[in-house]
């Protein structure tokens, strides 16, 4: 036997040559099917001995390509800025743990291109589960992994291709909405609109969530005004920008808030903040999401808490049951007074 030059590395070629047997069946022996082939023992532990000596490794990626399950399940999220999708990631790394997974978690700042080239990086560790947390594309990332034979599930923002688990954004929003209503109610005598700030306007739950919010000023005979839907993006800026403007308008009264997220909640308070002294209240507030240091702000903001535990609980039934079935499974989600 012949020593392999030291100046690269052995290949499944070389192995063959050394061995005098194919190089289709040196692959077998070193993937561990070599008994399918028919290979007796003593040829097997021959091939492995020499790949031994000659410092052969096994490249992990081609291994994976020949297995049916890599035993890696990744998750693309939009952003780390809030406690919801930590809470997300948290709970996905240690229910993942705990059925022997591996986690696989990326950030791509809801930026649709890095969506995509996330689920092309995954796909290309042949991870076994894709989930999209809150993608602006949901369904461009499940074509992309139908075509690598992998399956996916959305979780956060639903779409048509695939498995999605959401919170139910129209009842929490129409519950959320008729709460600061009563707040108004209590504060100024009569129902009057209030102003919904933050979301984009071209997402479901942000759609869902405007619905909700205008139902339930249907149901207290308030005409919402145009003037007084703000879906202005999630970034904090947007929302205290959106927010000036809107307080700028000589017709326009801010009698109340919905804010779609913590996030908006930072420009909003922001705002209120610069132009009110510390004497003076709050106009009431709900935000469709939760902080527990809200309450050393204000103890009369109305928060919606998306229950985490059970979207996730949910999410991994259809991964244990192995259910790639385009379907809509809808949390509640909590009500939380600050």
């Amino acid at each position: 036997m012949t020593d392999i030059k030291k100046n690269r590395k052995t290949t499944i070629y070389d192995l063959a040559q050394l061995t005098g047997i194919s190089a289709s069946a040196v692959s077998a022996i070193l993937n561990g099917s070599w008994k399918k082939r028919r290979i007796s023992p003593g040829r097997a532990e021959q091939v492995m001995r020499i790949a031994e000596q000659q410092g052969y490794t096994v490249n992990r990626q081609a291994s994976l390509l020949r297995s049916r399950k890599s035993g890696v399940i990744g998750m693309i999220v939009p952003k780390y800025d809030n406690r919801y999708f930590g809470a997300i990631v948290e709970k996905f790394e240690a229910m993942a743990r705990a059925r022997g997974l591996f986690p696989f978690v990326t950030c791509t700042s809801r930026d649709p291109d890095l969506e995509l080239e996330a689920a092309r990086n995954m796909l290309s560790w042949q991870v076994d589960w894709v989930i999209a947390t809150g993608a602006t594309q949901p369904d461009k990332i499940t074509q992309l992994c139908v075509q690598a034979g992998v399956r996916s599930l959305n979780l956060d923002l639903p779409g048509t291709l695939a498995p999605s688990v959401i919170s139910d954004n129209y009842a929490g929003a129409k519950a959320l909405t008729s709460r600061i209503l009563d707040n108004v109610m209590r504060h100024k005598g009569s129902a009057l609109p209030l102003v919904f700030i933050g979301g984009r306007g071209s997402d479901y739950n942000t759609r869902e969530r405007l619905r909700g919010f205008l139902d339930a000023h249907s149901d207290y005979r308030v005409v919402v005004p145009d003037a007084c839907l703000l879906p202005c993006g999630y970034a904090s800026e947007k929302a205290e920008t959106a927010l000036a403007d809107f307080c700028s308008g000589p017709e326009n009264q801010l009698n109340g808030l919905f804010v779609n997220s913590t996030i908006s909640l930072e420009g909003v308070l922001r705002e209120l903040s610069r132009n009110r002294t510390t004497a003076q209240p709050l106009p009431p507030l709900g935000c469709f999401d939760w902080d527990p240091f809200v309450t050393l702000l204000n103890r009369n903001i109305d928060m919606v808490k998306q229950d985490v535990p059970k979207m996730l609980e949910a999410a991994f039934t259809l991964i244990d049951m192995d259910n790639t079935t385009p379907e809509i499974v809808q949390i509640p989600p909590l009500h939380v007074k600050a």
